[in-house]
Formats: structure tokens, sequence, C-alpha cells
């Protein structure tokens, strides 16, 4: 159930990404783009930054991303743009903790084989860039993102790796801008606690290293197809353009959402502010564009000394996700009171509806009770001879006792009472109970299990038809005790004062008029009787059956409420894990929505209308084939009928107003306002966009921060976003205009940090130094050239 649920939400969720996008813009990159991920762990960045670039670049099909691992990756991702590289062998440098990091180092250069592999691995993916340069607007330089976890030994390659990538892209392209992209996992290492930080260190310092301007360094990275080295130097110079350090815990120490998957996001938004087409017609004048070489002398020391950058990354756009949970809930919570809310009966009519009512159940006896007609058969019976002025003073019982013994008795028992058991016995309670419930429901659709259930709990004291039928049971009873009463007192009578026609002088006349008389007093009688014991018995049974027959549907009812349940629980889960103010006021909101929604197709096309086969259908046979099939059926009546209604066609900014006053009346003066909530949308975009780095100081001395949103720059939002303390704002703040009604979102870059301002280098440089003076060794190179710890 739950993967059902998270599945319709997730697929809402990415159509109506793609159906209020037909009408927004995707960014195209200017230039050519290549990821490079270096390292074992950075491979699971590979297929959400795949998924993220082709939702906002129209000519992702041109991006080439290469994976330089230790060994045979089982990536999931199967495509062209994807090159993976394994440098088979390497990882049994890494079998011993002690040396590991710097035996891969110096094993790398030793086997020549990886550095053929390497090789030709890159200069396919040039050659596969070259395919594709009809989709780029410009084909002199390539933007190179090279993507590293800092504990990953494999990063002690990054400088031969990264070197030889660029020289060889250098043969295509006029320049190459390089950037390096260092991810901190400060989480899930309790397995690893102490060296994972020592060897984040590491990485860490050998980065200060590359990054000095005055680095150098040169290597026989280049091998021909003949197998000839050839030296690829680096002159004096930082060895990345800018280096971007990105944890997932950011600057306030919090665990971002969504852990590394949020870095990767803000990567490809890097990637995209930096390297964007522009519009035709828009200028670079006073639009707040991103100018690279700006932004990175903005972070340089008077000493030259090059810092870091990191981001945050926020967005605001419509909660579909959690809309599409709420809506299904609302919607089965409003099934479900239409089950319950059925037209209620008279006892009466319950009875009938059950076929327990004096109609059914007469035309029941009738069928089991022979006639009464049968009665006259009795007159053939044999008397004793008796004449009737013998019998005059007698007592009914007396006389039948004289003229026909046990006869008459035994007659009775044989062909009515005898005969009633026979077909009494025949009578299948269940099988007629549950025919007739079937036969009515289909005539009275709006009476379900909930009512079923109601009616059949004999713990309810009103309405229960196990009451109703109770209740008939001792009004039977105690008519049979005084039909028996009744009887005994009419036995005891004379012969004499019995009433039917008598002759003078004709004895045998007499006789036969006083029996005819006897039957039809005292045996008629019994057959009344018989009839009511008769009744008795069945109704006995159904009782019995209704007892048995709350159970199914009480579970109905259970499994129903369960559902709804399950539903709510989901919708409110999903609401949780939305931002606060995003996420508000969407549970009561789409309640009204959709009860509104409802009601509509219901005037439309009938108060029965969801009942019917083309909407949810017979809520009993979905539950009958399982709760998933049910579910499934209310989502798709979701999908069909109620999420393409047009409540749910308007832009973010419109509905999140609507959901913002959902609670206040229209002549209420404390209605948000727009510029009211944009005031709030802009300062949640700004709270949620904290820099995934966390520093010691906030207010480090070279800080320096540009801002930029990424929507509609026509919309009113971002108007009022770029207007909003524009006097007083003492960072940049900009635009990437993408014509959307979708959302919004912002990129906080963060620059002018040093190691020692990272809380990490603070904590792992502890580990670092006790692994050290415990004979462990993470460098290649010679410890000399290293930067001091600071």
């Amino acid at each position: 159930m739950r993967m059902l649920l998270e599945r319709f939400a997730a697929d809402y969720s990415a159509a109506e990404q793609k159906l209020s996008g037909l009408e927004d813009d995707q960014s195209s990159i200017h230039y050519p783009t290549v990821f490079l991920f270096i390292g074992d762990e950075a491979g699971e960045a590979i297929e959400p930054m795949i998924r993220s670039n082709a939702l906002k670049w129209d000519n992702n099909a041109g991006v080439m991303y290469v994976h330089v691992a230790s060994h045979e990756a089982n990536g999931d991702v199967r495509s062209p743009q994807v090159v993976r590289v394994a440098l088979n062998g390497l990882s049994e440098a890494l079998s011993d903790n002690r040396t590991g990091r710097k035996d891969l180092g110096i094993a790398f250069h030793q086997e020549g084989r990886h550095l053929t592999d390497l090789n030709r691995a890159l200069r396919q993916v040039s050659d596969q860039i070259a395919d594709y340069g009809r989709l780029y607007a410009s084909f002199d330089r390539l933007h190179l993102a090279v993507i590293t976890r800092v504990d990953d030994a494999m990063n002690i390659l990054v400088p031969d790796i990264s070197l030889l990538a660029q020289s060889i892209f250098l043969q295509l392209f006029k320049s190459v801008q390089m950037d390096l992209y260092a991810l901190i996992n400060e989480r899930d290492q309790s397995e690893t606690f102490g060296y994972a930080g020592a060897a984040g260190i590491s990485f860490l310092r050998e980065l200060e290293l590359v990054q000095r301007p005055d680095y150098s360094y040169s290597a026989k990275l280049q091998v021909t197809g003949d197998g000839l080295s050839i030296p690829v130097v680096h002159h004096s110079s930082a060895l990345f353009d800018l280096v971007y350090v990105l944890s997932d815990r950011n600057e306030k120490g919090i665990t971002t959402l969504n852990g590394m998957q949020d870095n990767y996001e803000i990567i490809c938004h890097i990637l995209l502010l930096k390297n964007r087409k522009r519009r035709d017609g828009l200028t670079q004048s006073n639009d707040g564009s991103y100018n690279n070489s700006s932004f990175k002398n903005s972070l340089m020391t008077e000493s030259g000394r090059q810092g870091f950058v990191s981001a945050g990354l926020a967005k605001v756009k419509r909660p579909n996700y959690s809309i599409a949970l709420t809506v299904l809930y609302h919607f089965c919570r409003g099934i479900t009171m239409r089950l319950r809310n059925a037209p209620e009966l008279t006892d009466k009519d319950k009875l009938a509806f059950f076929g327990l009512d004096s109609a059914s159940m007469e035309a029941r006896v009738s069928q089991i009770v022979p006639a009464e007609d049968k009665l006259a058969d009795m007159m053939g019976l044999l008397t004793s001879g008796m004449r009737y002025d013998q019998l005059k003073r007698m007592s009914l019982r007396e006389a039948e006792a004289a003229l026909f013994g046990d006869g008459c008795s035994a007659f009775f028992h044989n062909h009515f009472k005898y005969a009633s058991e026979e077909r009494l016995v025949q009578v299948n309670a269940p099988q007629e109970l549950s025919q007739t419930i079937s036969r009515n429901q289909k005539g009275h659709p709006e009476i379900g299990f909930y009512q079923l259930s109601e009616w059949t709990n004999e713990k309810n004291e009103e309405g229960s038809v196990q009451g109703s039928v109770r209740a008939r049971m001792r009004d039977l009873v105690r008519e049979i005790d005084q039909a028996r009463e009744e009887l005994d007192r009419i036995r005891e009578t004379r012969v004499e004062d019995l009433k039917f026609q008598r002759l003078p002088l004709l004895d045998k006349q007499n006789l036969r008029s006083f029996i005819r008389a006897f039957f039809d007093t005292v045996y008629r009688m019994h057959w009344q009787i018989l009839q009511l014991e008769t009744e008795l018995a069945l109704y006995r049974r159904f009782a019995n059956e209704l007892e048995k027959l709350h159970e199914p549907y009480r579970l109905q009812v259970q499994r129903m409420d369960a559902l709804e349940e399950e539903l709510k629980s989901a919708a409110l889960h999903s609401i949780r894990m939305a931002d606060d103010y995003i996420g508000q006021n969407i549970f009561d909101y789409y309640e009204r929505v959709t009860d509104t929604l409802m009601k509509e197709i219901e005037d439309k096309r009938g108060a029965a209308v969801f009942f019917e086969e083309r909407y949810v259908g017979s809520v009993t046979e979905l539950l009958d084939q399982g709760d998933d099939k049910l579910a499934e059926r209310l989502i798709d009546v979701c999908r069909k009928h109620l999420l393409t209604a047009e409540p749910f066609a308007q832009t973010f900014e419109e509905e999140l107003l609507l959901r913002a006053n959902v609670s206040v009346a229209y002549t209420n003066r404390k209605a948000l306002s727009r510029d009211e909530l944009f005031n709030r949308l802009y300062r949640t975009l700004e709270d949620n966009a904290s820099i995934n780095i966390r520093l010691l100081d906030y207010t480090h001395e070279h800080r320096y921060e540009e801002k930029y949103l990424f929507g509609d720059g026509e919309s009113e939002f971002i108007r009022y976003a770029l207007g909003v303390d524009e006097t007083s704002r003492i960072y940049k703040l900009g635009c990437v205009h993408e014509k959307r009604s979708s959302g919004v979102e912002k990129l906080n870059l963060m620059g002018g940090f040093h190691l020692e301002d990272l809380m990490y280098y603070r904590n792992g440089k502890v580990y670092y130094e006790t692994y050290l003076q415990n004979g462990y060794e993470f460098h290649a190179l010679d410890s000399s050239r290293l930067p001091e710890l600071r």
C-alpha cells in the first residue's frame, strides 16, 4: 500500500511538474560540459544529476558523465552519456588502511595500464562531445566539473586525473574551465569513525596545496596508442578555477533534508549559473547576471590566497506530492461519509430488506406448513362407532379419545408436523439471507456494509435488525403460549357446548356435524400453533445467521476505516515532510476543494454517481478483491476527475495565497495580502537556502555572498524579491530568468573561507594528527611540500 501511494504521489508530482513546465522555458548551457566523478563513492551522484539536468537543460543530451572508480561499478545508469573507467587492481592497494591511500597513489603511476585505460576513455568522451557540437552555442570552451568525496582514498588521484582530462580536452577546445566539488559526508561514519575524518583532512590538505597560486605539476600522463608516454605540465597557478566544498550539514549544524541529494542538485544549479546560454535580446548589463571573474576576484585575500566556495539551495513550488495524497484521503473520506450517511430506514423496512418482515415470513411458512384445507382429509378417519348422544356430555378431549383414540394426533403429526419439520430442515437460511440482501442492494445501492454492520450488530440498542427479530420472537413465544392455553381451554369444553347445527332424531347427521366442527375448532388451532412454531423456528435460524452475518460486515467497515486512516497518515506525513510554510493549510484547503468538486460532480451526474462503474463502482466488491484494489480505483478517480479540475491549474503563487487564507473569511482584515505573502515566501527561500557547510564563524573575515533566483523574471514575486531590501542588502542578488509558473528556486553562493574556517577541519585535524603519530601514511608526495596544519 505504501509503495502504491508513493508511486501515485510521485507520478502526479512529476506529471504536474512536466505539465506546468509545458509553458516553462528550459535553460540551455552555452558551452559543452563534462562531469568527472573520481572515487567509488562519487558514482552515486551520477543518476540524480542526470535527472536534474534533463529537467533543467534542453541540450542535456550532449552532457557527458565520466566515472573513475577502483573497480567495476554496478551502476543502474545505462546511457551513452555515461562512461565508466574501472582501474581494476588499485583496490588491492587499499587493503591496508595504514598505507592504503599512499599505496594507491603510487600504484597508479607504476601500473601503466591504468593510464592507458583512462586515456582511451577520455578521448572517447572528447569524440562524443564533438558529435554533439550542434547542441551548443559555442565550442570554444569546455566546463569540466570534477566531483569527489573528501574521505574517498581515490581522491589522491584528483590532480592526475583532472590534469589528464584537461590536457585531452584542450586538444579540442581553446580553453577548459575546471572546478572541483568536494563533498563532505558527516553522517553514517560509525564504522569508519576517526579514520574517515583523518582521510578527509589529508585530501583537504593536498587541496590547499594544489590551489596555491604557485602550484606546478608535471607527470607523464598522456599515453599514445603505441604506449608512448607524454608529459602533462601544469605551470604555476591554482589547479582549479574554483573549489566548492559541500557538506550534508548546513551552516546551522542541521542535517540537510535530503542529505547528499541536495548537494547534487546544487552542483547542477551552479553549472547552469556559470554556463547558461543568454536569451536573445537579454544583455549583460544591470540584470544581476553571474560573472565568474568578478566572483572569483571577490574571494581573493590581499596575500593572494584563494578562498573556497559553498552554496545552499531552496525551492518553492506547489507541493504536488502532498496535494495528491491529501486529495486522495479527502476523496476516500467523502466516499466513506456517503457510505455511512445512507437514508435511514424504519425497523419494518430494515426487516423487509433482509426478507424477515411479516409478509416474507408468512410466505416462507406457507411453503413449509401444509395448507389448511388439508385438514379436511381428517374427515376420512375411522371412528369407534359411538353415537352422538353418548358423546354430548363429554369434553372435547374425551370425545376425541372415545371416537378416534390417538388417530387424530397421529394423522396431524404425520401429515402436518413431520412434513413441516422435513421442509424446515431444507431451508438454507444463509443462502436465502445472502440472496435477499444481494437482490435488495441492487434496488437500494445506497445501502452498504456500514448499514448492514450497524443493523446486524446486536449490541446496537436502536435500529438493530437483531433487536426487531428478537422482539418478534418474543411476541411469537407469547402468542404460542396463549394459543396453547386457549387450545387447552377449548378441549375441556363439553361437546354439547360446541357450536354446530343439530337436527332432532338424526344422530348420525349430528355426529358428522360434530366431527366437522371439532376439526375446524381444535385441529385448526393445532394448525395455527404449528404455523406460529414454524415461524418461530425460522426466526431462530435467521437470527443465528444474522449474528454470523455481522462479522464480515464489521470487518469490511474495519478495513474501510483502516484504509481511510492509512491514507490520512500518508497525507499528514507528507505534509510534515514539506516545508512548514510552503505546506501550510494543505489539509484544510484541499478538504474544501475536494468536497466542492465532489458535490459539483454529483450535481451534474446524480447523487450516486461515485458508485457507478465509471467512477468508484461497488466498494464492497473492491474490498473483497483487496484493500489495494479499492485504493487503486480511488487513485484512478482522483487522477481523472479531481486532480484535473480547475483548482489544480493555478500558479504556485496563486495556490499558496489561497491556502494561506483558507481559514480566513473574505471580510477579515487578517487575510494575507499579496505583498505579505511574497515577503514570507522571500524569507522562507532565504532561510531554506542555508549554506551547506559549517564554519567556526559565520561572519569570517573574507565572507562574500551572491544570491540568485531561478524563475520567471517577469513574475510579480521575482520583481518583488529583486526590489526588497534593495538599498540595504550587502550581497549581490540576481535572477536567472526562466519563464515558468511551477515555482521558484534560490541559490545562495558564499565564498572566501579557508580550510581552517571549517568545523570539519577543526574536528578532523585531531584524528589526522593522531593517525600520523601512530604510523599511518596518507600522502604519496613528500610531506615537506604540504601546507602546514593551521
